[in-house]
């Protein structure tokens, strides 16, 4: 299944604001990604379609099903890897950093892996 880099992002952001708090809704994602609400109410409504999360109809919590959790991490992963190994070959923090956030959207898996192996040495 295709998945779009904003959809990522969501999964990215659910995956990191989860380790923080144990309630999550999507008012806590307008305003960690300081995106329109509505923008984010089509977002969640795309990832609950796709499988990804669950969205509580009464108390409007967000939960990961175990497919949208594991991608999150997989995601998640693909941006730690990448900040290190752009930080190995010279990168200051914050450039490393915001560049693998856009890096880890399009990388392929093999070079991914290639850059995986050499950021572990």
């Amino acid at each position: 299944m295709k998945i779009h880099e904003s959809e990522e992002m969501y999964l990215e952001t659910i995956y990191l604001l989860k380790k923080k708090k144990s309630s999550l809704r999507s008012v806590d994602i307008v305003e960690e990604l300081d995106y329109a609400k509505s923008s984010v109410s089509r977002g969640m409504n795309l990832l609950v379609k796709k499988g990804y999360i669950t969205l509580d109809k009464t108390s409007g919590n967000i939960a990961f099903t175990k497919e949208g959790e594991n991608k999150a991490k997989k995601i998640y992963e693909r941006h730690l890897i990448l900040t290190k190994a752009l930080q190995k070959i010279g990168a200051d923090n914050k450039t490393a950093e915001e560049n693998a956030c856009r890096i880890e959207h399009v990388i392929s898996d093999e070079l991914f892996e290639i850059i995986k192996n050499f950021a572990s040495k």
